[in-house]
């Protein structure tokens, strides 16, 4: 998943298409969905430029390995449905960002054991290997009965409405929107 950004990921795109093509004489079974964004389509029968809401999720709970840019959000999805992501950050110097906030993003949870950070070509193709031969070295507990965080953050947005509507109404309250 190179997600959603207006920035080509060619880069990414490239080393999967190589790796794939590597794998097929020795494991013609590997199947792998590429949600590619703005960058090139692959040539690779499961790709897409996007994956709707509950494509990616349903994406994510029947893969074995997630590999997928520095985009905090993503990362965070991967973990939830159980999988110790392999992260390519994007890099700005190649025009696939505006900074360098991936990067540094993904390396400080890679020292951290949160992710699988694969800045090289080389990187990924050994995470890739490693996952397909033991899945289970990129699986973590999945919790799908934790809360989306999203609708954590949506509840509190509305409490703090309700109570400004609230307060606005009660006798005597001045009227905060002038």
């Amino acid at each position: 998943m190179v997600g959603t950004d207006v920035h080509r990921f060619d880069r990414l795109v490239e080393w999967l298409e190589r790796w794939h093509a590597g794998r097929d004489a020795l494991a013609p079974e590997v199947r792998l969905v590429v949600q590619h964004g703005r960058s090139r389509a692959p040539r690779l029968a499961d790709a897409a430029p996007f994956l709707a809401h509950d494509e990616l999720q349903r994406a994510m709970t029947e893969a074995d390995l997630v590999v997928c840019h520095g985009g905090p959000a993503t990362i965070t999805e991967a973990r939830r449905h159980g999988h110790l992501p392999i992260v390519v950050p994007r890099d700005p110097t190649r025009d696939e960002h505006v900074d360098d906030h991936q990067q540094l993003f993904s390396r400080r949870l890679g020292a951290a054991g949160m992710v699988r950070l694969a800045e090289s070509e080389s990187d990924l193709v050994a995470a890739l290997d490693r996952g397909v031969a033991d899945p289970r070295a990129y699986a973590l507990s999945a919790d799908p009965g934790r809360p989306d965080p999203r609708v954590a953050a949506a509840t509190a947005v509305g409490r703090i409405v309700e109570d400004l509507v609230r307060t606005s109404r009660e006798p005597g309250r001045r009227r905060w929107w002038r």
